[in-house]
């Protein structure tokens, strides 16, 4: 790198504080949390991919795609069931969650249970996505020391002070404009990448000609994810399933974004846009994956043996080797700003939670100047925590993207399966729901101490369908609660069927690119050649 690239980035910085600042003032914690739910489609939509295309994403999964041992594009399978989530949560969840009028969608469940489920859930949420944060800021921090030289503790410092900064004084405004626009970033940025790679490499045609083949596979139909074997069909489709209906509806993170709209039209658009737009952008940079990949086993200056035991070095590699002063600055901000969305996120969320649903619980009501302050300490505590997490994120796993999606995975079902419970089924009791949460998590990690042949994308459904039949058998055995399933409370009015019809059309069209890709590749090559 050199002065034009640390100006770039040092801009970048600036911007991002100035944004913090221009949205400083909030009066109440509706304008903190939820921007004074004035905000409209396009922003919000942005945001929540940004927080989903994290820096892990950006670096990890082209190198999962390109160079990693029995990788390759079926990691395309991770996005069947989006499309099919969406409909779900555009149905069922976020309309009765919007109604309700919360910021934190936890204190739904203290309503319809008791407090003792808000404060289970609450800190269910918290200490995975403080857990999963830590390690995508860790693996970030690497990825700035290799390309920018600085120390460690440098690179874990910047990403942290600047993004806690811009967030506890902007708010969620702060967050989704910042994200928006590192949204865009990011996308330019992966098309560099893949650009440059294409020049690297004399074309197209010499891409197709030495591409490996084997990577091409992106669905497989024989695995069924029960006996050591992964990326099935059936898992990824009924445990992606749970695991984006979760993630969107039922993780703070996210949703509080969602809730951030301005009316219940503009959550079905972002509803939909998240189900038309990830698979696109996924699609891109896993090509991206491929074509820095094969340019490895091509060009001597890219170590691939080296990539091979340390996939994610591949991406920063390509970056200082072949790009050109100034788009390396550009790109060492889209890493940054991957980073920042997700640390931003999840900065603004846990502080949410831990004011509404823990400082609450122990008694007392503040004012809304109060609240405010209290929301921005708590902020930068929880910032604080994450970076303290960062440094020890090595220990944990040696797949940095895996680490956080298994966490997520253990955690994601029973947390669908509690607001399944409150919205659906009428008369299950709070300790049914409770019990039933504690349950589905202890067998999902019941699993992956002493189950390993079950793959984890398993743990997503699995760990659903034991809080759900745990609840109610505690709530008809021991609460002598009769148990009914009011699916006639979801009318045919409450379902769109236009956007749910666009979706499935999504949902069909993710299921043919991802059988027939390698085909279309394949007879593309034979063309070429």
């Amino acid at each position: 790198m050199n002065m034009f690239d640390y100006m770039l980035v040092a801009g970048y910085l600036i911007a991002l504080l100035g944004l913090g600042y221009l949205y400083r003032e909030q009066a109440s914690r509706a304008d903190y949390f939820l921007g004074g739910r004035s905000m409209g489609w396009f922003p919000l939509a942005l945001s929540t991919m940004a927080t989903q295309l994290s820096a892990i994403s950006f670096i990890s999964a082209p190198a999962f795609v390109g160079v990693r041992e029995g990788g390759g594009m079926i990691w395309l399978s991770y996005e069947l069931a989006v499309p099919l989530a969406m409909i779900a949560l555009m149905t069922i969840v976020m309309p009765r969650l919007y109604s309700a009028g919360f910021v934190s969608i936890y204190e739904f469940l203290e309503e319809r249970f008791d407090k003792y489920t808000r404060f289970l859930i609450s800190v269910v949420f918290q200490v995975s996505r403080a857990f999963g944060t830590g390690i995508t800021i860790y693996a970030v921090a690497l990825i700035l020391e290799s390309m920018m030289g600085m120390p460690f503790w440098v690179a874990v410092s910047i990403v942290g002070v600047v993004t806690a900064v811009y967030s506890l004084q902007g708010g969620m405004k702060a967050v989704v404009y910042a994200d928006a626009a590192q949204m865009i970033i990011i996308f330019l940025g992966i098309f560099l990448c893949a650009a440059y790679g294409l020049h690297a490499l004399g074309g197209v045609d010499n891409f197709l000609t030495h591409l490996d083949t084997s990577r091409l596979t992106a669905v497989r139909f024989d695995s069924f994810g029960f006996k050591g074997d992964e990326f099935g069909f059936l898992p990824m489709l009924f445990g992606g399933f749970v695991l984006y209906a979760s993630y969107y509806g039922c993780d703070q993170t996210q949703a509080q974004r969602i809730l951030s709209a301005k009316n219940k039209t503009t959550v079905s658009q972002i509803l939909l846009a998240n189900g038309l737009l990830r698979f696109p952008m996924v699609l891109l940079y896993c090509v991206m994956g491929l074509i820095i990949g094969t340019l490895a086993t091509q060009a001597p200056d890219l170590p691939l043996a080296d990539f091979i035991k340390q996939p994610d070095r591949m991406i920063p590699t390509f970056i200082v080797t072949y790009l050109p002063h100034g788009v390396i600055g550009l790109l060492v901000v889209a890493i940054l700003a991957s980073a920042m969305s997700s640390l931003s996120s999840v900065i603004n969320s846990l502080s949410a939670v831990t004011i509404e649903d823990i400082a609450k619980l122990a008694g007392g009501e503040l004012s809304e100047k109060q609240y405010v302050f209290w929301s921005r300490f708590s902020a930068l505590a929880w910032s604080a925590l994450i970076l303290v997490f960062s440094f020890f994120g090595g220990s944990i796993a040696d797949t940095v993207i895996e680490a956080i999606n298994k966490v997520g995975s253990m955690f994601y079902g029973p947390i669908l399966g509690v607001f399944l419970l409150g919205i659906l089924f009428k008369n299950v009791s709070a300790r049914g729901a409770n019990v039933g949460l504690l349950a589905g998590v202890g067998f999902n990690f019941y699993l992956w101490l002493e189950a390993p042949e079950v793959f984890w994308f398993w743990w997503n459904a699995i760990g659903l369908a034991v809080t759900l039949v745990v609840a109610i058998l505690v709530s008809v055995a021991l609460d002598r609660r009769k148990v009914t399933v009011p699916f006639g409370d979801i009318h045919p009015g409450a379902v769109q069927w236009r956007s749910t019809a666009v979706l499935a059309g999504a949902f069909l069209a993710i299921l043919a690119t991802i059988v027939w890709i390698g085909d279309w590749f394949t007879a593309l090559a034979k063309t070429v050649g």
